[in-house]
């Protein structure tokens, strides 16, 4: 399992594709993002031609630990915990439950699995008492998939630091 860490529009999408590109077929793209406006369904559609026809994609917005496993034994790329983690919030669901829930998934796979997710500790502290809770949150998630990801990447200004592996 390798994992892609960055800041907003730091590369880390776009370098994690290339990795996981490389890897054997069948590909299988899990999406986590919503579409609730224009600019994100552009940003989703801008996001599918950056893939070629072999890639299949799951939609998984919150479910992501049943999409890992209809992925079975794919090369599979997850596009990105940090939207999952928030449509978990959001959805009001337990957030230790569901993680427990990924991370058992992630474990039990066969597939190999490459996973994007935002850096969001080095910038400013929340002004609100929500987006507190999700740094905080995103920040021990982060922490949890490093720890049980083979390689671990760290993206910045399209530069990839391996910190692990």
């Amino acid at each position: 399992m390798s994992l892609f860490l960055g800041g907003a529009r730091s590369g880390k999408s776009r370098l994690a594709l290339a990795f996981a590109q490389a890897l054997p077929d069948p590909h299988v793209f899990v999406a986590t993002a919503q579409a609730f406006d224009d600019e994100m369904r552009d940003r989703i559609d801008k996001h599918r031609q950056e893939r070629d026809d072999r890639w299949r994609t799951i939609e998984a917005s919150l479910d992501l630990p049943s999409a890992i496993e209809r992925a079975g034994s794919s090369s599979v790329l997850i596009d990105c915990c940090t939207l999952w983690l928030s449509n978990v919030m959001l959805a009001e669901r337990n957030v230790s439950n569901e993680v427990e829930r990924l991370l058992g998934s992630l474990r039990s796979s066969s597939a190999r699995i490459v996973l994007v997710s935002n850096e969001v500790g080095s910038g400013i502290v929340p002004d609100n008492q929500l987006g507190r809770k999700f740094r905080d949150e995103q920040g021990l998630l982060n922490q949890q998939l490093a720890a049980i990801s083979d390689r671990v990447e760290l993206v910045v200004a399209g530069v990839p630091l391996r910190i692990k592996g």
